[in-house]
């Protein structure tokens, strides 16, 4: 199904057609012309079976005895085909919240996630014929494609090599939302935005899995520091041996490196010991 444009004409129009008709009949049945009359009457009648009424950001889909006929898409007062069916859908800018949905990553860590949808009617036809209920077949494609994409990537990795859940929100979204257009099609249903509202480990391993970070995190700051403290021992002797300052060995630097090693990576401010010389 395709949408079309459906014959109406302006209904302040045929208003004026109908009372003008059904005036005629009425002038006619006080005249006793009975057969005139009925037969303007009915036309009146029959005329204002296709009056109807289309809101802003609204269509009105004209069926005429199972036939799909158009779509009005103009708001305001129309008259259309006669003792036809008109079904409304909107076109204004929906959206809604998915569950909060348990699924395996590609790593097979249970996490829990869930999307924001933003979407419109833009083909009224297929959002009525070519699908039954287009807004919980919305809603049952969107939660489809959550589960497909997020099967397809890790939560998070520690390496920071791969496209990831957790790192790549923006990446993750544009791809749920052109897979999810790719489904809705069918529907007549363009998205207009796919974000990720939720995510997380699922509760049966969210402790591990933060044990897991935290070790990282330390590993990752542990690495920084002894590489900023080895860059700072190296410059200090550096600055000494230019500025011939002292002469130092190679026992002599060993135990400086050493003692600004100590200094710098421990975890506690360390406690200098001050040689004041020998008694004897």
């Amino acid at each position: 199904m395709r949408e079309k444009q459906a014959w109406r004409i302006n209904g302040f129009l045929g208003f004026l057609t109908i009372a003008v008709l059904a005036g005629l009949g009425v002038l006619m049945l006080v005249n006793t012309k009975l057969v005139p009359a009925i037969l303007l009457l009915l036309a009146a009648v029959i005329l204002a079976s296709g009056i109807t009424i289309v809101q802003p950001n609204q269509a009105g889909v004209v069926i005429f005895f199972g036939k799909y006929l158009g779509t009005i898409r103009d708001s305001g007062l129309f008259l259309t085909v006669p003792f036809s069916l008109r079904k409304t859908v909107s076109l204004r800018v929906n959206n809604f919240n998915s569950k909060r949905l348990k699924v395996n990553d590609v790593e097979g860590n249970p996490i829990e996630i869930a999307a924001v949808i933003v979407y419109k009617v833009v083909d009224s036809a297929k959002a009525v014929f070519d699908v039954d209920h287009y807004e919980e077949f919305v809603e049952i494609q969107s939660e489809t494609a959550i589960r497909h994409v997020a099967t397809k990537y890790p939560y998070d990795t520690f390496e920071n090599v791969e496209l990831t859940l957790r790192g790549n929100a923006e990446e993750i979204s544009n791809e749920l939302a052109t897979e999810l257009q790719e489904r809705l099609n069918v529907a007549g249903v363009e998205v207009i935005e796919a974000r990720l509202t939720h995510l997380a480990y699922s509760t049966e391993i969210a402790q591990a899995m933060l044990q897991r970070q935290q070790a990282a995190a330390i590993i990752a700051a542990r690495q920084k520091i002894v590489e900023g403290a080895v860059g700072m021992a190296q410059m200090a002797i550096k600055q000494l041996e230019q500025d011939q300052i002292v002469d130092l060995d190679d026992e002599r630097k060993v135990q400086m490196v050493n003692n600004l090693l100590v200094a710098i990576v421990s975890e506690k401010s360390t406690q200098p010991v001050i040689n004041t010389g020998s008694l004897y």
